[in-house]
């Protein structure tokens, strides 16, 4: 059965005003929603938790809770990686999963690694796509097969299959168990509410359980953005229900 999705309404809206870091997103539409979306989601983003070794990555999903027209979202997102100033990388979750993040915050974390070859100009190149084969490793950029395994092993490459690798965020292990385990759990405190429905407001101020790390509100939209919640305007506010599997 096809989800519904709609966008959560006054829960989420603010004042049109331009965006500040960490505020939640005004009333607009067009590229400058898909901006102020990212902003806002990299502030709900819990740096300390990972002692800020990790840049703030989104879920490209997300955004679709914020911004409703999907295509506007896809092609500012392609846009601003056109441009350099995003990076996207494919983490294993699944085929459809795609994480964000600024290209400043992630090289400043990537060239912190000591090895030489982060640091050289063919591997700042090497940063600008989501893929890579080997021939492209071995020919465009002159890594040998040894620095091929050392970036494996540092993750900045995880393996896509053989001879192919997905650009990766280094250290991001932690942050995909606890996405895991949130949304899990998140998912539970409505699958136990009555009908399997509860109202957004009251999931937002509910006690925050000990497996939710990265914070109820970074995986509300998260649930929304992959229609794992169907979105019901209510005259109480908007209702989060289980979506149809």
């Amino acid at each position: 059965m096809k989800r519904k999705h709609q966008l959560i309404s006054d829960t989420f809206k603010a004042k049109k005003q331009k965006l500040a870091f960490g505020s939640e997103p005004s009333e607009q539409e067009g590229p400058e929603a898909v901006d102020s979306a990212l902003q806002f989601l990299a502030s709900l983003f819990p740096r300390k938790l990972f002692e800020d070794s990790l840049p703030p990555l989104i879920l490209r999903h997300q955004i679709y809770s914020l911004v409703k027209d999907r295509t506007t979202v896809d092609r500012r997102l392609s846009q601003l990686k056109d441009e350099g100033r995003i990076r996207i990388f494919q983490h294993g979750l699944d085929a459809e999963t795609f994480f964000v993040t600024f290209t400043d915050a992630y090289k400043s974390k990537v060239l912190a690694l000591s090895w030489r070859f982060v640091r050289c100009p063919e591997m700042q190149r090497c940063m600008e796509d989501i893929s890579y084969d080997k021939k492209r490793m071995l020919n465009e950029f002159g890594f040998k097969d040894t620095e091929i395994t050392q970036l494996v092993n540092a993750g900045v490459l995880t393996v896509r299959d053989a001879g192919s690798w997905w650009l990766a965020v280094p250290r991001a292990g932690h942050f995909v168990k606890y996405f895991i385990k949130g949304r899990k759990a998140v998912l539970g405190m409505i699958q136990k509410s009555k009908y399997k429905e509860v109202l957004l407001s009251d999931l937002q101020n509910r006690r925050t359980p000990r497996a939710v790390k990265l914070g109820i509100p970074y995986h509300i939209h998260d649930i929304i953005g992959a229609q794992l919640v169907d979105c019901v305007p209510t005259t109480t506010g908007t209702l989060l229900r289980l979506a149809d599997d």
